[in-house]
């Protein structure tokens, strides 16, 4: 399951609960394609994450300005960096505090 709301910041906090696999990470490139690449992003994964679905994902976060990902593990957030989404911008901070 996915919830989209906005967070006391005006930023689009996306909530995955359940397991994120390939068909949720297609549901999940759905969403972001209906945000704009500028507008910033919060995603909070819930307990299972596999490591093919953040693959499939990948591409369409690596092209989001602002993005924060919480819940993953330094695995899973080594995944993210190699293919090529920086989990380590500036505005990360902003949006974390």
């Amino acid at each position: 399951m996915m919830d989209v709301t906005r967070g006391a910041r005006g930023e689009f906090v996306i909530r995955i609960e359940g397991r994120f696999d390939t068909d949720a990470a297609c549901r999940l490139a759905g969403w972001l394609r209906e945000i704009p690449g500028h507008e910033p992003v919060v995603l909070e994964f819930g307990h299972e994450c596999l490591d093919v679905g953040l693959a499939a994902v990948a591409r369409d976060l690596a092209t989001r300005e602002a993005l924060v990902v919480r819940g993953l593990s330094l695995h899973q957030e080594k995944i993210l960096r190699y293919l090529g989404v920086e989990l380590d911008r500036p505005r990360k901070r902003e949006l974390a505090s």
